[in-house]
């Protein structure tokens, strides 16, 4: 089947706005912009912020601690209800959670521009779905799109639990994982409809699982990557010297930080069996993704770099992610294709 352009075109966009909405969430992040805007979806009760503390009422904090008490509360027993009532009790027993922050202008408005790019990302995957269900109607691109606005939908809802729980660490690393699974469902619509997508590398059975291994590390490297950045939020928020983190990292770091010199070998290795197949080029940017990635992890572990660096990590993890999730699905084994 031949796909209109424009739709083509749109499915692409729509990738680009998911990133941007990583990245921004990274740049949130290492702001402390978090909590900028109280309140989901809206940001202090209304659709554009305000710049000034002056236009809020007197008792403001108050009335968005309230607010955010019963949400959390209700979160919490939707825990128990399915059985993580430590998790819970955690939650309820953190008094971190019903605090709120002084207006700050900066804030507010980098928290609601990383709201602005999920709107715009989130309604990119809205218009695909309701394009298809119109034109297409194709089962798997039925299925695909269908199964992606549900995740989007969950997604949006759980934004507004990390608001609530202001910022607890675990719900963080959910948020960042989530955002993953948009990219590769994303990725694995534009592979059925982009015409420069649908053509199959050829590869040995061998180099294929490579493929899927190296993707597979590297998924769980976001994973603990989350978890490393958790572990440092806690250990500013002490007052620990960035020299002294290093005796209080627990297994997560140590671990990333081998696996990270795995999947350098890994992907070094593929880059020079292949490095004169054209069709293979997916893995060339994969190495030269990687080898930028692993300087900013290196920077960022022993040189106290600006936060644009960590921003930077992240945004090259993700790039990563996509190639090789973009790799694996144009990938076919020749022993398949024989058999």
């Amino acid at each position: 089947m031949v796909f209109n352009k424009w739709f083509v075109r749109i499915n692409w966009i729509t990738l680009v706005f998911i990133y941007l909405v990583v990245i921004a969430g990274s740049f949130v992040r290492i702001t402390g912009s978090g909590m900028g805007c109280p309140d989901w979806p809206k940001c202090f009760g209304e659709w554009i912020p305000p710049t000034e503390a002056s236009s809020l009422p007197a008792d403001y904090k108050e009335i968005y601690v309230e607010k955010r008490a019963k949400k959390v509360e209700k979160f919490c027993r939707m825990l128990d209800g399915i059985g993580l009532s430590e998790t819970a009790e955690r939650i309820r027993s953190d008094e971190s959670v019903l605090y709120e922050e002084d207006f700050n202008a900066r804030k507010t408005w980098t928290e609601y521009i990383n709201r602005l790019f999920g709107f715009l990302a989130g309604n990119g995957i809205l218009f695909i779905f309701l394009w298809i269900i119109l034109k297409y109607r194709r089962k798997k691109l039925v299925t695909v799109a269908s199964l992606n606005l549900v995740i989007l939908l969950f997604q949006a809802w759980f934004g507004s639990i990390v608001v609530a729980t202001n910022l607890v660490p675990w719900t963080i690393t959910i948020h960042m994982l989530l955002a993953l699974v948009i990219i590769g469902l994303q990725l694995y619509l534009i592979r059925l409809v982009s015409p420069s997508q649908q053509r199959n590398i050829i590869v040995s059975k061998g180099f294929f699982w490579l493929v899927i291994l190296i993707l597979a590390i590297t998924f769980y490297q976001m994973f603990l990557g989350t978890q490393v950045r958790e572990e440092i939020d806690v250990l500013r928020k002490l007052g620990i010297e960035r020299g002294e983190w290093s005796q209080h990292f627990d297994l997560a770091f140590y671990v990333h930080r081998s696996f990270s010199w795995l999947v350098l070998i890994l992907i070094t290795g593929m880059f020079w069996v292949k490095r004169n197949e054209r069709n293979l080029r997916i893995i060339h940017w994969t190495f030269i993704f990687l080898v930028i990635e692993l300087t900013s992890g290196v920077l960022l572990a022993h040189f106290n770099m600006h936060g644009l660096v960590q921003t930077a990590h992240l945004l090259f993890a993700c790039v990563i992610f996509g190639l090789l999730t973009m790799a694996a699905f144009r990938m076919k084994s020749q022993v398949s294709l024989n058999g």
